[in-house]
């Protein structure tokens, strides 16, 4: 159960966290309570935006307004402001034309999935010069279990006419070591990518403490 504002103590509230600490120090879910300004009668705001928070995630980082009305608690004031606010940040912060020359260089697009209690598995559309196209959720898992298949992870890098694609996940249990699905997987997608003729560069698994990069472990 999401611990509501009330129970909390008044610095550790997204609001008073923000002009403590700056907007930098507040999670994706802290940022987008402070956005929402309030819940409702029946739903606290950290209880609203953790569910507004799963839609956009499983949308790819975008927010449809009429999905977010859908959300018990969320009108049509509240779905505009969300997706006035994406759109806004869009615009000024976008991953496309970031050259990638190294893990540390792909660590600032995905970071703020670090702090998720699920496991996000992000693919990153890369063009020849190895630049970033755009930067996509392909799906959401369990608390230490995400599904992915290749066909979804090449599905949109295909249509972005990509040169080559570069894959993460967070590790909400803490651990960087890479389990035996996270191996499977990228030599799967290892094996689809070079019959599709879109390579895959590396796959990174990050959390708060750190990374594994299979490409830098030499297991690519």
């Amino acid at each position: 159960m999401k611990k509501r504002i009330s129970d909390m103590p008044k610095s550790d509230r997204p609001r008073e966290k923000l002009q403590l600490k700056g907007a930098e120090s507040l999670s994706d879910l802290e940022l987008l309570a402070v956005l929402l300004g309030s819940g409702t009668k029946k739903v606290d705001v950290m209880a609203l935006a953790s569910r507004i928070l799963k839609v956009v995630d499983q949308s790819g980082g975008t927010a449809d307004v009429n999905a977010l009305q859908q959300i018990e608690g969320v009108g049509s004031a509240k779905a505009a402001l969300i997706a006035a606010a994406l759109e806004f940040a869009r615009r000024r912060i976008r991953p496309e034309g970031t050259k990638i020359s190294s893990p540390v260089d792909v660590l600032p697009l995905i970071s703020h999935f670090a702090d998720r209690k699920q496991e996000h598995f992000i693919c990153l559309s890369l063009n020849g010069a190895n630049e970033v196209i755009i930067s996509r959720v392909v799906s959401v898992g369990l608390v230490n279990k995400t599904q992915v298949h290749p066909r979804e992870v090449f599905a949109d890098p295909i249509t972005d006419r990509a040169a080559s694609i570069i894959v993460a996940h967070n590790h909400p249990a803490g651990t960087l070591t890479p389990s035996k699905e996270d191996i499977e997987i990228t030599m799967q997608l290892k094996s689809a990518g070079k019959t599709l003729g879109i390579k895959l560069l590396d796959h990174i698994i990050f959390n708060h403490k750190g990374f594994f990069s299979f490409q830098e472990n030499g297991d690519l």
